[in-house]
């Protein structure tokens, strides 16, 4: 007689655990949407400013898709993915709670609509599918692993197909093919980190579909410094931290030497030997003061000079902004650009083949009570995704 209580237990449980995993919709949050061709965005003239704080936390609202999960055979246009990792910093950690916080300051994005003004466009109502992907699981006690789970999450995004395709040329109507070496149509992703150190597995999954990638890298810091000279390198795996990836992904051959360029450098230094060696990590330097002097329009014409019309990566350290604007990070310097500075060397980005971004070093614990630095975080990349929507990842065929 147990036995058969046992029994009738474990099919009861089991019709139980099979129903929570048959019928999970019934289980969603009221006005959750699955896709974001469901979201309710407002449009030009409908309502705005309703109840925006409201529901779960994901980037500016948008559809939460567990794309490392039971969702991943799911198709998009731009990810957004958390990369919750910062034991590769050197002063203040807390970077691994970028992710959420940058979240948290994108709450208010489409509070009165999503519509960009200057770059004329709302992403958001562009055609493309975005959805927040939420974090990558990364370990917080071995960090070779750690890369190893940063590098394997981003590449299962970047190598699913887009989920529209290119289409034609605005200016000719001829067909587009993509501009990736591997002749697929790739979607973008944007990461939220976490310390620069995700940098290196990031462009080793992006080299996988572009090849050597230029990069646009805004950061006070160069972070192309030899191991045995930011840190000591300690040991192997010291040797790559968040001052160091730029110096091992140009030694891995990832990035397309003479075609990268810093913005907003006002680091102190060991001395003109690293600029020596930031010149042979293929980067040319925009230091954060000269925009005393050529202004915002000539940070934007030496930053497409330098890259042209090849495909490039965005990296976005907050520290670029001075801490007057963006305290919360683990590296500040003061000198820095203003927020609107930063968005408006951004938007002048517009054209440009942007593969992938990402902004890092957001370390919420050091912000103030109006999450100033992750509302900033939060805005650079509105114009970051503004821009990506403007300008497919094509080009016409020779």
């Amino acid at each position: 007689m147990k036995s058969q209580t046992v029994a009738l237990f474990a099919l009861v449980f089991a019709a139980v655990g099979f129903a929570h995993d048959h019928h999970h919709e019934d289980q969603i949050p009221l006005n959750y949407v699955k896709y974001p061709y469901q979201a309710v965005y407002p449009g030009d003239n409908e309502v705005t400013a309703d109840s925006i704080f409201s529901g779960i936390t994901t980037f500016a609202k948008l559809p939460w898709v567990q794309c490392l999960g039971k969702d991943r055979d799911t198709t998009f246009d731009i990810a957004f993915i958390g990369a919750p990792f910062d034991t590769g910093t050197s002063y203040r950690p807390g970077a691994r709670f970028g992710p959420a916080g940058i979240r948290a300051g994108s709450r208010r994005l489409t509070l009165y609509g999503g519509y960009n003004v200057p770059l004329e466009v709302n992403p958001f109502h562009s055609g493309l599918k975005i959805v927040d992907c939420g974090d990558i699981p990364v370990t917080p006690y071995d960090n070779k692993f750690a890369i190893q789970q940063i590098e394997g999450g981003h590449r299962e995004l970047l190598h699913r197909p887009a989920f529209s395709p290119l289409g034609n040329d605005a200016l000719t109507g001829k067909p587009l093919v993509p501009i990736s070496v591997d002749g697929k149509n790739h979607p973008r992703v944007v990461t939220l980190g976490g310390d620069h150190t995700i940098v290196l597995p990031l462009l080793r999954s992006i080299h996988s579909a572009y090849g050597p990638i230029s990069v646009i890298h805004f950061d006070s810091h160069l972070d192309t410094w030899k191991p045995s000279v930011f840190g000591g390198a300690p040991s192997d795996q010291a040797a790559i931290n968040h001052g160091t990836y730029f110096y091992w992904a140009s030694q891995e051959g990832l990035i397309k030497n003479g075609s990268s360029i810093h913005g907003a450098i006002r680091t102190t230094l060991s001395g003109p030997a690293d600029y020596a060696n930031d010149d042979a990590s293929g980067f040319r330097r925009i230091e954060a003061r000269e925009i005393d002097t050529i202004g915002t329009d000539g940070i934007i014409k030496r930053i497409r000079e330098t890259v042209g019309d090849r495909p490039v990566y965005l990296s976005i350290d907050i520290d670029s902004i001075d801490p007057a604007f963006a305290p919360a990070t683990g590296t500040p310097e003061t000198g820095g650009w203003s927020t609107r500075e930063l968005r408006t060397i951004i938007r002048g980005l517009d054209g440009l083949h942007i593969v992938s971004a990402d902004i890092v070093e957001v370390a919420p614990a050091y912000d103030t009570n109006a999450e100033l630095t992750t509302m900033a975080a939060a805005d650079v990349l509105f114009e970051v995704i503004s821009v990506m929507a403007k300008t497919p990842l094509g080009k016409v065929a020779n």
